[in-house]
């Protein structure tokens, strides 16, 4: 579910900003973007998205802000010695003129950095991660919202396809009858004037009737839509939408089979609509947590 959250907070001796955007993905996918001093607890943030979290494709970005009243800034003495010793290799293997300078050490990435932006304790990795459930409480305020519409949209679907399966259990003892009528016809027609074993004709009838009952299908389908509802209701702490996924699948089938057995050209119009109005439904709820 798409969905945006914010937040800010204090990590060690920095300021920190926390955003959240989520997309549809059917699965829980991370992509985060840290500032290198707390790439040490990126496995903790992940853990902390997928507390809150169940599907879709997450992007989060952490940036930072130093307090210039308690940040100071050194020069990475190490960082300096390895530059130089660098430099000093290519020179003579190019055989490359000019000197080194400080100017010149001085302008490599991270020779100079921010103590305030080196966090290193776990109180700091704890403050982060606070930082972060925050940002995902104001996303999971949102993605609510969005839940709450799809959810008006999945029962408005519903609708539809209660509507058809309930024309289908009213069409389906009359397309019983209208099939016995045209065998028996068939038959009268074949016989040409011949005597026709009634009993015979009877057991065909009831093999017909058999072969063309869909009342079993209609009573699961018409569990499955309740089953349904009652998931979108339902409020898992672990999420609803692979439940969803799996009723969606269940109801296709048994609209795949009436359609097969029925063999009727009005029954057949609502198992069309009925299964357009399901896949409807299945793009939804790939998306749905």
């Amino acid at each position: 579910m798409t969905g945006f959250g914010t937040a800010d907070g204090v990590v060690g001796r920095s300021r920190v900003s926390v955003e959240i955007r989520t997309v549809n993905h059917r699965f829980f996918n991370p992509s985060l973007k840290l500032p290198l001093p707390f790439a040490r607890w990126e496995g903790d943030v992940r853990e902390a998205l997928r507390r809150r979290i169940a599907r879709g494709h997450v992007a989060l970005t952490v940036r930072t802000q130093r307090d210039a009243q308690t940040a100071s800034t050194v020069v990475d003495e190490a960082r300096v010695a390895d530059y130089v010793a660098r430099l000093r290799v290519l020179k003579e293997r190019f055989a490359l003129g000019g000197d080194l300078d400080l100017a010149t050490i001085l302008r490599l990435p991270d020779v100079i950095v921010s103590e305030a932006d080196e966090p290193t304790d776990d109180a700091a990795g704890v403050q982060l991660v606070g930082v972060v459930e925050a940002a995902a409480a104001a996303l999971a305020t949102m993605r609510e919202a969005e839940g709450r519409r799809l959810a008006g949209v999945l029962t408005e679907r519903l609708a539809v396809v209660d509507a058809a399966v309930a024309r289908l259990a009213a069409r389906a003892p009359e397309r019983v009858v209208l099939a016995r009528e045209r065998l028996r016809e068939a038959v009268r027609v074949l016989a040409a004037g011949v005597a026709v074993d009634e009993s015979r004709l009877a057991q065909e009838i009831a093999i017909l009737a058999d072969r063309l009952d869909v009342s079993e299908e209609l009573d699961r389908f018409h569990a499955h839509l309740a089953a349904f509802r009652g998931a979108m209701h339902d409020g898992a702490p672990d999420g609803v939408g692979k439940r969803l996924g799996f009723l969606v699948q269940e109801m296709l089938r048994e609209a795949n089979t009436t359609g097969s057995k029925a063999n009727d050209a009005v029954m057949l119009q609502d198992v069309v609509l009925i299964k357009e109005e399901l896949e409807r439904i299945r793009e939804q709820v790939d998306n749905v947590e």
